[in-house]
């Protein structure tokens, strides 16, 4: 379905993990961010790109290579890509296509197109790059944490902040990288907001806002959660563990594994504990 669109910015939401895939109008080009998930979700996109296209190049930006956010990738032929480098360098590209694979298995879902891990065409390597098309800029920041290959990118003309798995409305933080990236990474969202003019963040998973103080509650609402389960792991305080698990919008067996991951994360990177996970 359409979360939102006001003529240039459309975004479309997932009735899968709420996930959200981002068009944006631009004079010079197209920018499709993310598109996913279901068959006929990735057709409304394609119908969409298709209306506003014209003679405009298509550029297909991935935030990180989670098998959710990669799985629309050859439903755009000729756009061109752009990733971080680590995502051009992903050491388990195989592993993402399986996990696409074996989804589709599991739900009886037929694709139009060939399911592959992205070719970055356009890599972005540096924190802070500035890559330019037509009379467009766009201002990309590396966002390890939640994955190792995460990458922020500002629309700047626009003020749009695209922010992956970050920042969600209701989504408490996912580690799969590191805990200590992660909340440096959301400290280097506050910079940012005092640096760009941004007028709209669109997370990976839920609501995007136009709202400066609810950017900055959800900065705070993962730090928090960050904080206290750090202290909870250095202290071994077990029964706040178990609270911050139950915290988790939409509990199941899923956020009971994602949570036990950032104990276990946690506990390597401020115990040096390589698995001690909560009872």
């Amino acid at each position: 379905m359409i979360q939102y669109t006001d003529g240039h910015v459309t975004i479309f939401q997932s009735a899968l993990f709420q996930t959200t895939s981002t068009v944006i109008e631009l004079d010079d080009f197209i920018l499709i961010v993310d598109p996913a998930c279901l068959p006929n979700e990735i057709r409304d996109i394609q119908s969409h790109v298709m209306s506003i296209k014209g003679n405009k190049q298509c550029y297909l930006l991935f935030t990180h290579g989670d098998y959710d956010h990669i799985i629309g990738y050859n439903a755009f032929p000729g756009a061109k890509t752009i990733g971080s480098l680590e995502m051009q360098n992903h050491p388990k590209k195989e592993h993402k296509v399986h996990l696409i694979r074996e989804f589709d298995a599991a739900y009886y879902i037929t694709r139009e197109y060939e399911v592959e891990f992205p070719a970055i065409d356009i890599v972005i390597e540096q924190d802070a790059q500035q890559i330019t098309i037509g009379s467009t800029t766009l201002t990309f920041y590396k966002a390890p944490g939640h994955t190792q290959d995460g990458l922020f990118t500002i629309v700047d003309a626009m003020g749009v902040f695209l922010a992956g798995d970050y920042l969600s409305d209701f989504e408490l933080p996912f580690i799969y990288h590191s805990a200590k990236a992660y909340e440096q990474t959301l400290n280097k969202v506050k910079t940012i907001l005092t640096d760009h003019p941004i007028r709209m963040l669109i997370p990976g998973h839920g609501q995007h806002t136009a709202s400066p103080i609810e950017m900055v509650e959800r900065i705070t609402m993962a730090l928090d959660y960050l904080e206290r389960l750090k202290n909870a792991v250095i202290s071994g305080d077990e029964m706040t563990i178990n609270e911050l698990e139950a915290e988790f919008r939409f509990l199941s067996p899923s956020t009971v594994d994602c949570h036990r991951e950032n104990v276990r994360i946690m506990q390597r990177e401020y115990l040096g504990d390589e698995i001690r996970p909560p009872k």
